[in-house]
């Protein structure tokens, strides 16, 4: 708005007050049956209501209220929100095509531009997600595939894990960097060490920024736009995005001056060839260009990144807070698999231990809000009017401690997962990749990951808090990362 003169803008205001006047009064007197909810404020809607920092207790406070579809207003934004587990798949699951839309939030679109796989809409995100989910399936193409990656960066980890010699240390950036390395080595073809600085400001780059789109000012910011001005939040967000970009765009230079179309090594590779073959056919809807390649590579690294790292963390965490369940994972692995290096087929052979990942995954609950996601047509659920282009906020929080669904929510209790015999058993309300059109991309990598990593990690230390705590000392109050802790992590014989 600062290219606009005063005259202008006292002309446009009334407008603005006209147009959020109709939108609301579409929602309050429709003779639709839409979903039911808060008064909204003029202006900041329900933002009185909304407790910023914990935003999902806000709405499952109104849902008690309202009931399990009702709306919220951030701003002018009238938003739907869907709480529980038969809500939630009614819409994702049962009606995928319906919700299938991400919800418009300024500091995404101005982050990514409607480019890449995560935050696209339309025709973009659909060409993109296929693309991605292809390449990712067929990553490799005879040669080493993405298990041997994750072992190999498995032997590296553990190697930094006993170089503290049983000391306590702090583990984020380490995890992180092991995970890092898995995706960047279907990115770019490479890995990078420990300490590589480089690697290091790209880490912290998507995690500050992770933390950044959550928060109240951020969440101000895409509630008035108009005034981006005033919150620095933004700005770091988009420095930090033109830092990685400006990367990633290096890295697809350098790999397009090596290219050989019979000797694909990356992700980045695939996609250049691709795009050469769009090139070729002189298509005029071409998706293939170097706009979403950066955006779809970003997109990767920090999904592919945050989200496993941080899980692996609360995993580690509550391995130390309950050391008997600690101890039981380890003697599975042991009676299963002695000392050999655990591979994929080992998950069905483990099946507490694969209840213990599946449950550290629905107890940390790290993205409780889910992404936002938008309605492509008019629909009913529930009994109510939902219109076109509505923004949709599906509470996995919800889902995850629904509390028909899962016998003990508010605990720690691995046997969520297993049969009266101690077999694993699938969950429905399992959804910590959310479901439907919109569901995590990388789910599968996600897994492999998860499994493979802390069946090492188990198997070769056992976990205690450092020197001067107890296990009741460690923290687990609800958040997206675990509060930091420090670990001693002891070399089992």
């Amino acid at each position: 708005m600062a290219w606009m003169d005063p005259l202008s803008v006292l002309f446009l205001f009334p407008l603005a007050i006209a147009f959020l006047w109709k939108m609301s009064h579409f929602w309050n007197s429709s003779s639709h049956n839409l979903p039911p909810g808060p008064q909204p404020l003029p202006l900041i809607g329900n933002l009185h209501l909304m407790d910023l920092k914990r935003r999902y207790r806000t709405l499952l406070k109104l849902s008690k209220q309202y009931g399990p579809v009702f709306s919220f207003q951030m701003g002018s934004q009238k938003m739907v929100v869907l709480v529980g587990y038969e809500t939630v798949k009614e819409a994702l699951v049962n009606q995928a095509d319906a919700f299938a839309e991400r919800g418009n939030f300024p500091i995404f679109d101005e982050a990514t531009g409607n480019y890449g796989v995560v935050f696209a809409h339309g025709e973009n995100w659909k060409v993109m997600r296929r693309f991605t989910l292809t390449t990712l399936r067929d990553y490799g193409m005879g040669k080493r595939t993405i298990e041997d990656r994750i072992v190999e960066e498995c032997h590296f980890l553990i190697q930094k894990f006993e170089s503290y010699q049983g000391k306590p240390f702090e583990n984020t950036i380490i995890m992180n960097t092991a995970v890092a390395n898995i995706i960047m080595s279907i990115l770019l073809g490479k890995r990078f060490e420990y300490e590589d600085p480089t690697f290091e400001r790209l880490l912290n780059l998507i995690n500050e920024n992770a933390r950044l789109v959550g928060s109240p000012s951020v969440t101000l910011y895409n509630m008035f736009p108009a005034l981006g001005f005033l919150f620095s939040s933004r700005k770091t967000v988009l420095n930090n995005r033109d830092e990685l970009f400006s990367f990633i765009q290096d890295a697809f230079i350098k790999h397009l001056k090596e290219l050989d179309v019979n000797d694909q090594r990356s992700f980045i590779d695939a996609f250049l060839i691709r795009q050469q073959e769009e090139k070729n056919k002189n298509k005029i809807n071409d998706f293939f260009h170097n706009e979403n390649l950066t955006a779809t590579v970003a997109n990767l690294f920090g999904a592919g990144t945050e989200t496993t790292s941080t899980t692996l963390r609360w995993a580690l965490l509550l391995m130390m807070k309950y050391p008997e369940i600690q101890n039981k994972v380890q003697e599975e692995i042991a009676m299963v698999i002695g000392s050999a290096q655990p591979q994929t087929e080992h998950r069905s052979k483990l099946p507490y231990t694969d209840a213990v990942i599946h449950e550290v995954q629905r107890f940390a609950n790290i993205v409780p809000m889910n992404l936002p996601h938008a309605t492509t047509m008019d629909v009913t659920l529930k009994g109510y009017f939902i219109p076109k282009g509505t923004c949709i906020v599906p509470l996995l929080y919800s889902v995850l401690y629904d509390e028909s669904q899962w016998e003990k929510p508010l605990k720690f209790y691995p046997e969520h997962f297993l049969d009266s015999e101690g077999k694993f058993v699938k969950r429905d309300a399992f959804m910590p990749f959310s479901a439907g059109r919109r569901m995590c991309a990388g789910e599968t990598l996600a897994k492999m990951e998860l499994f493979l990593f802390f069946a090492r990690l188990l198997q070769r230390f056992t976990f205690q808090p450092a020197p001067g705590m107890s296990k009741e000392d460690l923290d687990l109050s609800p958040a997206t990362s675990p509060m930091p802790y420090r670990l001693c992590a002891l070399p089992r014989s």
